[in-house]
C-alpha cells in the first residue's frame, strides 16, 4: 500500500463532454497524467454536468482488513478538503485500477475488489456525497459496480478504447497534455539498484560514511563538507548537461546518466545531501538551464540509495520532486515526493512540498525563497572578508505532518557510523532533530 495519498485541487475546467462509463474510464490517465496501477482514485464531480474537480489517489491496500478505514480516510480527504476550499462536490467518480496476476482474470480482480468499492461508496454517502459511477479497470477491460444490468454491463466487462482514439485523447492532444506511461513505470525510474552493482554501490556508501563522519562531527569540517558536496554536485550537473544523449532505443536515458556518475561520486553526494543546509543549496538548481540536468542528477542518486541506505533516498527523491514541480511536471513531482515519504515519513521538506503540490499551489513562492537565499549568499561571498561562518542550528516551530497510514521503519547501515551523522539511518537521525523542531544546520529557508 502506498503510504501517502495524492490529493489535487480542482483543475482548469476544460470543456470535454464524456458520454458513459467507457469514455470516463478512458479519461482517467489524462486526469492524472499517467496510467494508475494498483490504485484507488476518487474524483470530485461538480454541478449538473459533473465537471471534474479535485481528486485523490492511493495504492490499494494489500490487506482487505485495511479497506474500510482507508475508504473512510480517502472520502474525508477528498470531500472535506474540497469543502474547506469552498468547492463542495456534488458527486464522486470512483476508479479501482489493478492488473490481474498470473493466475487471475480481470473479472476475478473486479470481484475481489468489490468490497473495497462498497466501503468507498458507503464512506462517501456518509458525507452526503453520492458516488455517481464506480469502475474497476483491469486487464484492458472495465466493469461498473453501479450497473446491475448484464445487457449493458456484461460479466466479461467492456474492452477499453484503443490508445489515442477517444474524445479525451483528442482533446488532450489539442491541449498538449501528455500521459507519461504507468505509475509503475514512473516509480521504476527512481527505484534503487539491485544485484551486483547495488552491492558495489553499498560498499562505496560505506567508504563515504567512514570518511565523512569524523569531518562532519567537527564544525569547521562540516562547513567544508558542504562546500565540497555542492562543488561535486555542480561538476556532475555540468557533466550531465554537456553529455550527448544516446539515440532513442540504443541506450535508455537513465542508463546513460548512470554511466556518467561514478559510485564514489554518488556516495559522497548522497551522504552530503543528508545535511539540510547542503540540500537546500542544491534545491536552488530548479529552473532555466540548471533545472533539467539537476533533475537527472537527483534521479541518478535516488537509484543509488541501496540496501541499508534506502532511507537516504528521501533527500534526492525530494529534490527530484521539487525540480519536477518547479519545471511544471506535477505528476512526476507527486510520484517522487510520495516515494520520498515512503522512505522517510518524517521528512518535513517532502511533506510540505507534497501538500503544496497536491493542493494545486504554484511553486513560485518556494522558488522566490530559494532565489533570495542564493542571492544573499553570493552577495556575502563578494564582501570583504568573505561569507560569514555557517550559523549554528536554530530552533524553529514544530511542523505537524499530515495524517497518514504509512509504516516507516528505520534500518541502520552495516557500517554503523557515530550518532548524528549522515551514515546513520535517516529516519532515526531526523527523529532527534525534525520532530523536536530543530534544524540540522540552520540558516535555510526550506524546512525539513
Amino acid at each position: 500500500m502506498s503510504e501517502h495519498h495524492e490529493h489535487t485541487g480542482a483543475t482548469d475546467r476544460t470543456q470535454v463532454t464524456l458520454r458513459g462509463p467507457a469514455e470516463l474510464a478512458d479519461a482517467l490517465p489524462y486526469v492524472l497524467g499517467y496510467h494508475p496501477t494498483d490504485s484507488v482514485v476518487l474524483v470530485a464531480l461538480h454541478g449538473s454536468r459533473g465537471a471534474f474537480g479535485g481528486r485523490v489517489r492511493l495504492g490499494i491496500p494489500r490487506s482487505p482488513a485495511e479497506w474500510r478505514p482507508v475508504a473512510r480516510q480517502l472520502a474525508e480527504c477528498l470531500i472535506e478538503g474540497s469543502r474547506a476550499r469552498g468547492d463542495q462536490p456534488d458527486g464522486v467518480a470512483l476508479f479501482l485500477c489493478q492488473d490481474p496476476g498470473s493466475e487471475e482474470s480481470g473479472r476475478a480482480v473486479m470481484e475481489r475488489l468489490r468490497p473495497l468499492s462498497h466501503w468507498l461508496r458507503t464512506a462517501c454517502g456518509a458525507l452526503d456525497v453520492p458516488v455517481y459511477e464506480a469502475l474497476c479497470i483491469s486487464g484492458g477491460r472495465f466493469w461498473s459496480y453501479c450497473c446491475p444490468d448484464p445487457r449493458c454491463c456484461p460479466p466479461e466487462g467492456h474492452r477499453l478504447a484503443a490508445s489515442g482514439t477517444s474524445v479525451m485523447a483528442a482533446a488532450a492532444a489539442y491541449a498538449g497534455v501528455q500521459v507519461r506511461g504507468s505509475l509503475r513505470d514512473m516509480e521504476v525510474r527512481l527505484a534503487p539498484w539491485t544485484g551486483t552493482r547495488a552491492a558495489e554501490q553499498e560498499r562505496a556508501l560505506d567508504r563515504a560514511a567512514a570518511a565523512l563522519v569524523p569531518r562532519i562531527l567537527d564544525r569547521e569540517g562540516r562547513v567544508r563538507v558542504t562546500e565540497e558536496t555542492i562543488a561535486l554536485a555542480r561538476a556532475l550537473l555540468e557533466r550531465l548537461a554537456a553529455a550527448v544523449r544516446p539515440p532513442r532505443g540504443l541506450v535508455g536515458p537513465d542508463a546513460a546518466d548512470d554511466a556518467l556518475v561514478g559510485q564514489d561520486e554518488a556516495a559522497a553526494l548522497i551522504l552530503g545531501l543528508q545535511d539540510r543546509v547542503t540540500r537546500d543549496r542544491a534545491a536552488e538548481w530548479m529552473e532555466g538551464s540548471e533545472g533539467e540536468p539537476a533533475l537527472r542528477l537527483w534521479r541518478v542518486l535516488s537509484r543509488r540509495c541501496v540496501g541499508p541506505y534506502a532511507e537516504h533516498a528521501a533527500a534526492p527523491l525530494t529534490l527530484a520532486g521539487w525540480v519536477s514541480w518547479s519545471l511544471g511536471d506535477q505528476p512526476a513531482a507527486r510520484v517522487a515526493l510520495g516515494l520520498a515519504l515512503s522512505r522517510d515519513p518524517e521528512y518535513v521538506f517532502a511533506l510540505l512540498l507534497h501538500q503544496a503540490c497536491n493542493a494545486g499551489l504554484e511553486p513560485e513562492a518556494v522558488r522566490g525563497v530559494l532565489r533570495e537565499e542564493r542571492a544573499a549568499r553570493e552577495t556575502a561571498v563578494h564582501r570583504p572578508g568573505g561569507p560569514p561562518d555557517r550559523p549554528a542550528p536554530r530552533a524553529r516551530a514544530p511542523l505537524r505532518p499530515v495524517a497518514r497510514t504509512g509504516r516507516g521503519a528505520a534500518r541502520p547501515p552495516r557500517s554503523g557510523p557515530a550518532p548524528g551523522t549522515p551514515g546513520r539511518s535517516a529516519g532515526a537521525r531526523r527523529r532527534g532533530a525534525d520532530r523536536a523542531g530543530t534544524g540540522e544546520g540552520g540558516g535555510s529557508g526550506a524546512p525539513g
